[in-house]
């Protein structure tokens, strides 16, 4: 019995095809006959595969998704073992089905990124998986590509080659992919992530080679769930979702937006230990309103003017509601550069239905809230004691404000309301006052405080004078050297992030920081920054990277079978890497561990987020593991080779 379906992969012999009923002649395998079952997506059953051929049987067993009628294949003609594609014979006016037949070939499995070794393949694997003059003769170890491939990089100059290598690599062979990043973790973040990413997205029309994720756009409307059937692996645990809205600082890039989705699942797994064939991108495309898109003949999405309203809310409550249907109620699903407008209110209708998470409200409101709370053993007091001054009052703007406020309402037992007059912020229009509350949106209002009007920044830093300054503006060079310099007058050890995203779109650099404020600024960044000399001194800017949380915060949620987030877990999260900060960082400027122990770190998180949901009696696995930490660690990926038989 050789069971067809869309993959397949068996020990001997891949054999993928259409779901359809079917019956070929085939004309060029040796003298043999199989009887063949077509496969359906739909239901599960253990297929068998039986190959008779020269009097040797071979008997193959492999779990498969499946549901279809028997059909007999003959085959009758000489010829080796090999996979026979059937377009070749057909005209070009004729249709033809895409699928093909594998008997007992090595060469799909060099092509299956998922199983592929390349020239670590053993010479007993050679000689079962029929690879031999496929490969050259030697074989190399895992660590001595990983070398290869670090030498390979290296010499790239342009960041965006960079990330199409590590693209590439991961199509081809996804542990060596894994391997790389988790060993190189500090060099290569940047390169599959922020701020690279951010030019990957913009460019994502001429690089785009093969799918990665999902698209899901206004033409499958009411066939979003036969969309996710189609998706190859069935047992996801975390979906990463965008409508490309606002992709870090660089605005709308449409269906381009896909690249985030795709690096931040990357770090899911490299970092948080989450198996890559749980992890689905996907992006939502409904329309983009950027002109030069739109006119660009190489972009891939939908040439029309953004949906909104009902159109984009009915498109996007299908979504939600398939994704249950199909993965359950424990998939997590990560909302991700969405627009202000759109991601308070879906993260509202949804957070008490699904298990969902937004890493731009929450996911920087914990990583930030974790640098200031390490921050506060360098410059005293508790949070309580600061003052907060804010240059953005979007989602990260907000979404940190909040979870501040709500730290400080939970550590001295202040009411809510009075904990966020602690919090001023400011945006396009200057300081969110009360004379401004009738005009403002509604996740502003809660940050109108009595206070006159001030249209500049450094107004309102001298009116309010906060202690600590967070730039979530998006808008590059926007702390002067007139504000920093006023934040220096203000405090002897003034707190200064400057978190937007990419690199050019950052509030001011590391230098300007440590410079303007003579070397006392404690500083921290979205994007990376070189260490800083400034008289003598070398300071290590931090970096307040969401990939410190949601890594994590995501393997949290899954060990722990959570069905909902709690924002008494983001508190837990950022409790958690506060922890890890060492003096020895302290005395390096740092208020964020390094990230070349980053597992360790999200493993750290993970049991943190786990036993707060326990706690809250949002955990559906039990009984609970008495040592959180170390069956986070075991529940991780590894990416090491698995040998074959």
């Amino acid at each position: 019995m050789i069971s067809l379906h869309r993959s397949c992969f068996l020990n001997n012999s891949c054999i993928s095809g259409s779901s359809s009923l079917f019956s070929y002649k085939l004309n060029k395998l040796p003298p043999a006959s199989v009887k063949a079952t077509a496969l359906g997506p739909n239901s599960d059953r253990n297929a068998s595969v039986l190959i008779e051929n020269n009097n040797a049987f071979k008997e193959i067993t492999q779990d498969c998704t499946s549901s279809a009628a028997d059909v007999d294949i003959n085959l009758t003609v000489s010829g080796g073992d090999r996979e026979v594609y059937y377009d070749d014979a057909a005209t070009e006016d004729q249709l033809v089905t895409p699928w093909s037949v594998s008997v007992a070939s090595g060469y799909s499995l060099l092509r299956d990124p998922h199983h592929n070794k390349g020239l670590a393949f053993t010479e007993k694997e050679r000689d079962a998986h029929y690879l031999r003059g496929l490969l050259p003769p030697t074989v190399i170890s895992q660590d001595l590509q990983v070398k290869k491939m670090m030498y390979s990089i290296r010499k790239y100059k342009v960041p965006l080659q960079k990330y199409m290598a590590m693209m590439d690599l991961q199509e081809t062979n996804e542990r060596l992919f894994y391997k790389l990043l988790i060993d190189n973790v500090e060099e290569l973040l940047p390169v599959v992530y922020t701020p690279t990413v951010g030019e990957a997205c913009q460019k994502y029309g001429s690089i785009f080679r093969r799918p990665q994720g999902l698209f899901i756009s206004l033409k499958e409307k009411g066939k979003i769930h036969e969309v996710l059937r189609n998706w190859p692996q069935k047992d996801i645990q975390v979906i990463v979702v965008t409508d490309g809205e606002r992709i870090l600082g660089l605005g709308d890039l449409g269906c381009q937006g896909m690249g985030i989705p795709i690096g931040k699942l990357s770090l899911y797994t490299a970092l948080g230990g989450v198996c890559p064939s749980a992890c689905l991108p996907v992006t939502i495309d409904v329309g983009t309103n950027n002109e030069q898109l739109l006119n660009d003949e190489f972009y891939i999405g939908l040439r029309r003017r953004r949906a909104t309203g009902l159109e984009y809310a009915e498109l996007m409550d299908e979504f939600m509601t398939a994704v249950k249907q199909n993965y359950g109620e424990k998939v997590l699903i990560q909302f991700e550069d969405f627009a202000n407008h759109n991601a308070f209110d879906l993260l509202a209708k949804y957070g008490t239905t699904h298990l969902v998470f937004n890493d731009d409200i929450q996911g920087t409101a914990s990583v930030v809230l974790a640098g200031l709370v390490a921050a506060l053993k360098v410059v005293g007091g508790t949070l309580a004691d600061h003052r907060f001054l804010f240059l953005g009052a979007g989602e990260a703007g907000t979404g940190i404000a909040e979870l501040i406020a709500l730290e400080i309402s939970k550590q001295t037992n202040m009411p809510l309301e009075e904990a966020r007059k602690k919090i001023s912020l400011v945006d396009s229009k200057g300081l969110i006052v009360k004379s401004r509350i009738d005009s403002l949106q509604h996740f502003k209002k809660p940050w109108a405080h009595d206070h006159e009007p001030v249209k500049k920044l450094v107004d309102a830093v001298n009116g309010t004078e906060p202690t600590v300054l967070i730039g979530t503006s998006g808008v590059g060079r926007t702390f002067t050297k007139e504000v920093v310099e006023a934040m220096a007058a203000l405090n002897d050890k003034p707190i200064i992030f400057s978190l937007s995203n990419p690199t050019s779109q950052s509030e001011c650099t590391a230098e300007e920081a440590y410079t303007w404020s003579k070397g006392r600024a404690i500083f921290a960044s979205g994007s990376p920054f070189d260490p800083v000399e400034y008289e003598g001194r070398v300071f290590v800017p931090g970096q307040a990277n969401n990939a410190y949380i949601f890594p994590g915060f995501g393997l949290g949620l899954i060990m722990s079978g959570a069905i909902r987030v709690h924002d008494d877990m983001l508190l837990a999260a950022s409790e958690a890497l506060a922890a890890q900060v060492t003096q020895e960082n302290f005395d390096k400027g740092l208020i964020y561990p390094p990230f070349k122990n980053i597992r360790q770190i999200s493993a750290n998180i993970a049991a943190n987020v786990a036993a707060k949901a326990y706690e809250l009696g949002l955990a559906t696995r039990q009984p609970r593991t008495k040592d959180l930490v170390k069956y986070a660690e075991s529940c991780m990926y590894n990416p090491a080779y698995r040998s074959y038989r």
